[in-house]
């Protein structure tokens, strides 16, 4: 029973040695929990970017159509073929057409005789000059009829109007055609047009910062595989109206494409860019929102912390661009929020703007 006694007392013994030293420990952890660190805003250049969804279109992209009724004779071309102005395309059977040709010439060919032999029984006064008038007459309209045949010869033969990439073809050799008919499209994508929509604040921002900064701004281009576009664009049109349903208001870069590596009904992403010299940057975690709007903790000379609204212009990964509210020269809180209350006074440790990123 002693023995026993003297075991439980031991036990104890070494319960109170072990105790204070985990309490010390968790006091320790503890503390090192509530530290506080301090920092100041920097004053530095940021790239502030704005992202827009995009469609991709050529610069032309057109039908083609066929002119008239007939068999396709004739399809020179290949689907995804790069073709130059005036190269043939289609050649619709121009049998039909021929021979109208060869009939209006020869309409054409009898009126200019009689006209000829009338002016000249006209000069010997055996015809009156008013018949001559009317054979005249019959000679134009003859004449004219001849070069409407020609025309609708000529439109059996389909010629590419620009230089650009034949898509694909919607009929085959031998395929029998309507007037009006589809037989391609044509996309000329030396050049894009990319088009997108902006939410009205935006546009004012812009139009503020291409009035103040049109140096500065950067057109970007991201594919769907998440890279950058080789060739820097142009905004070269703006609508005139607002879509009264979205807020938004279309736009349109242009980007010039060499290697013919844009193709009509790519999307993609618009990324417009600047530098702003001069910006007060804050971490975003050294700040905290109060009924939708966003506050810091302001160390004075004192080290007592005072909670001050501000006001965000933009924002980028993990800092906020401040508009109003502090300035370089203010010290705030940057961790240890939590533990700050408005008028208390702090005990920190100050870090270096520079530092911040590390901590």
């Amino acid at each position: 029973m002693q023995r026993k006694i003297q075991g439980v007392s031991a036990v104890f013994a070494l319960v109170c040695l072990v105790l204070p030293a985990c309490n010390l420990h968790r006091a320790e952890h503890h503390e090192e929990a509530h530290k506080i660190l301090a920092t100041q805003p920097q004053l530095k250049a940021v790239t502030i970017t704005k992202q827009y969804v995009c469609q991709i279109h050529s610069q032309r992209h057109i039908e083609v159509r066929a002119l008239e009724r007939g068999y396709l004779e004739s399809i020179p071309v290949k689907e995804g073929q790069l073709v130059k102005a005036g190269d043939p395309l289609f050649t619709v059977v121009p049998v039909l057409y021929q021979t109208s040709l060869d009939a209006e010439n020869a309409e054409a060919k009898l009126a200019q005789l009689e006209y000829d032999y009338t002016k000249q029984l006209s000069e010997t006064k055996v015809v009156s000059t008013r018949e001559v008038a009317l054979l005249e007459a019959k000679r134009d309209r003859a004449k004219a009829k001849a070069l409407r045949a020609a025309a609708e010869l000529n439109f059996t033969k389909v010629v590419a109007p620009y230089d650009g990439i034949i898509d694909r073809l919607h009929h085959q050799h031998g395929s029998l055609v309507d007037e009006g008919e589809i037989l391609t499209t044509l996309s000329d994508n030396s050049v894009m047009w990319v088009y997108f929509n902006m939410p009205e604040a935006r546009y004012l921002e812009y139009m503020a910062a291409l009035k103040d900064h049109k140096e500065e701004l950067k057109i970007e281009l991201k594919l769907a595989n998440g890279e950058i576009f080789a060739q820097l664009g142009k905004i070269n049109a703006i609508e005139a109206d607002f879509n009264n349903e979205t807020g938004n208001i279309p736009f349109r870069a242009d980007f010039p494409n060499p290697d013919r590596i844009l193709r009509h009904g790519q999307t993609g992403t618009i990324l417009i860019s600047r530098v702003q010299k001069g910006a007060v940057v804050i971490p975003q975690r050294a700040t905290f929102e109060v009924l939708d709007k966003r506050y810091v903790y302001v160390v004075d000379e004192d080290d007592v912390a005072h909670q001050r609204e501000i006001v965000v212009q933009n924002e980028l990964e993990d800092l906020f661009i401040i508009k109003s509210g502090i300035d370089q020269n203010d010290k705030i809180v940057l961790q240890g929020i939590r533990q700050v209350r408005d008028g208390d006074k702090v005990e920190y440790e100050d870090r270096q703007a520079r530092n911040v990123a590390s901590t």
